[in-house]
């Protein structure tokens, strides 16, 4: 009892080597042949305006479009990555989805054909959510 005790004492716990960070999403995507600059008009304008103002509002911290130029078969040519500090709940999220589609004049049927019509530029490849570990 005694050996169970003193395991369980706060001065024997040992503190972790990192603290929790933000959160990074990565989209990899296919860029189909002859599209590339056509792509690059969509991501300079219409993306960028919806993370500009996603950033203005506090949910991401950043964003950018990283370039794969040694691309292997079946790897994207392009990410698109985003970072946020926290995942929200999901009533935040509806709250927030709502107020994107105020400031992009649309809804979510409206946006999901739009996001089905750049298909013609390019395929989504997926997408990872990964977190920072700050180390101490």
């Amino acid at each position: 009892m005694a050996l169970t005790l003193g395991l369980s004492s706060p001065a024997l716990a040992q503190e972790s080597s990192y603290t929790p960070g933000n959160y990074t999403d990565v989209s990899g995507i296919d860029v189909l042949d002859g599209q590339f600059e056509n792509y690059m008009d969509y991501l300079a304008g219409p993306w960028k305006a919806q993370q500009e103002f996603a950033k203005s509002k506090g949910y991401i911290t950043s964003y950018q479009v990283l370039a794969n130029p040694y691309a292997r078969a079946g790897e994207p040519d392009l990410f698109l990555v985003t970072v946020y500090p926290k995942v929200y709940d999901a009533a935040e999220q509806l709250r927030q989805q709502k107020e994107f589609e105020a400031f992009m004049k649309s809804d979510a049927r409206k946006l999901d054909t739009a996001y089905g019509a750049r298909s013609t530029m390019r395929k989504s490849m997926g997408q990872q959510q990964l977190q920072e570990l700050k180390l101490k």
